[in-house]
């Protein structure tokens, strides 16, 4: 038996909100995806200020803008806009699921699940792994909950749960195992939708199956991760118990000698509150510019106004890239690719040339030209920027998270409408 089931698809992210409407048809016994038809996508960018919406739907595209003070004002505002909607462009009565994307789902959940009371409070537990955005993810469901309603089925699906596969050698610190196993500290990675979603664009552009080609997979947003993928699942990625540890970010240091935060709280008297904030918001691309977070702006101010810090700060972030791609070469045994994605990855042509800069040695070829048509691509559409000889292809991905939680939204409604 064949259903069609209409999801909306909440992404809350820290300084941002995604929102989509899915028309899904699949098979009502086992959920195999036959299709997925967008209705609606939606960005509400610059939370926290003026901000402003793009929607894209049958109708075209258009932009609004209004003061959104708080992620809770912007899911509001989303609420309006979908319920303004006229059939069949995201009508709001025929939701029937949806699915958030959450950061972290800690050791207790490896794949997607629906929300309950229970889910939520272990979610809720968890936000201290992840402040910049589980506390997001969680207000986010209750005001959705609270508008469309107890009756709709809604679904967590998890950034962590694509890392789930990491091996025992790579999910560990080197504490004591009893203290790890007692208190759960390991390596859980993040973004891993978005890998999740590279590593599928890439298989669906050049044919390839996953699991015959190691990729090394780049999600380059205003928070920044890397994994290496082995017969399609992650082995290896950059962030750790926290997205707090591996690149560089818009104001997230990434990996700092941990005897740094003993050292200000010994000699600078700074408390964990304060260390915690300066780590996770006042540092990265942010912290060594000390202007900016956003590297479109940094890449104007260090080529036009010829700024040091603006260079320096775009030079770290892009050093960072290639020690851990010359590290996952290694872990991979050698790579079929690297896979560009995220609002850097996919738009920043001259941060993909200097990432890939001197990486002869090891067979890519950046082709100049392709490097700079590669920008502006639909959700889940790719394009290579290896030059033709290029031994390691490089690819843009356009990520497309929503599309893959609606999918994970439609199966897990599926299993627990069986078990």
């Amino acid at each position: 038996m064949v259903s069609n089931v209409n999801i909306l698809v909440v992404n809350c992210g820290s300084s941002s909100l995604k929102f989509s409407t899915h028309d899904m048809v699949g098979s009502s016994r086992n959920q195999e995806l036959n299709e997925d038809r967008m209705l609606l996508n939606g960005k509400i960018a610059g939370i926290g200020g003026e901000a402003k919406c793009v929607l894209l739907d049958g109708q075209g595209s258009r932009t609004f803008t209004r003061h959104i003070s708080d992620i809770r004002a912007a899911i509001e505002w989303m609420c309006e806009i979908l319920q303004d909607r006229e059939p069949p462009y995201a009508y709001w009565k025929d939701i029937k699921a949806v699915g958030h994307r959450v950061v972290h789902g800690g050791e207790a959940f490896t794949q997607a699940v629906r929300i309950d009371d229970d889910v939520l409070h272990r979610i809720e537990q968890l936000n201290d792994l992840a402040p910049l955005h589980n506390p997001f993810c969680v207000a986010g469901i209750r005001m959705v909950q609270q508008a469309l309603g107890e009756t709709v089925p809604m679904v967590a699906v998890f950034d962590t749960a694509f890392h789930a596969t990491l091996p025992e050698h790579a999910r560990m610190y080197a504490l004591p195992f009893e203290l790890t196993k007692k208190t759960g500290i390991r390596r859980y990675g993040f973004h891993g939708i978005a890998h999740a979603s590279l590593a599928e664009g890439y298989a669906q552009f050049t044919g390839q199956h996953l699991h015959q080609s190691p990729l090394i997979t780049l999600q380059l947003g205003h928070g920044c991760s890397m994994a290496a993928i082995a017969q399609g699942r992650s082995v290896e990625t950059s962030m750790g118990f926290t997205p707090l540890e591996g690149l560089v970010m818009g104001t997230r240091a990434g990996n700092v000698d941990p005897a740094v935060v003993c050292h200000l709280m010994k000699h600078h008297s700074m408390s964990v509150e304060v260390i915690e904030q300066l780590l996770n918001e006042q540092s990265g691309l942010l912290g060594i510019s000390g202007r900016s977070s956003d590297m479109h702006a940094l890449l104007r101010a260090a080529n036009e106004e010829k700024d040091r810090r603006a260079r320096l700060a775009i030079e770290i972030f892009c050093y960072r890239i290639r020690q851990y791609i010359g590290a996952y070469l290694a872990v991979l045994h050698g790579a079929d690719a690297i896979v560009f994605g995220g609002g850097i990855g996919e738009n920043s042509p001259e941060i993909r040339a200097q990432v890939c800069a001197g990486m002869e040695w090891c067979g890519l070829h950046i082709d100049a030209v392709r490097n700079e048509q590669a920008i502006n691509l639909s959700p889940g559409k790719a394009a290579k920027i290896s030059g033709d000889k290029s031994s390691m292809a490089a690819y843009v991905v356009a990520t497309d998270e929503e599309t893959l939680i609606a999918q994970e939204t439609m199966r897990c409604l599926g299993q627990t409408k069986e078990s």
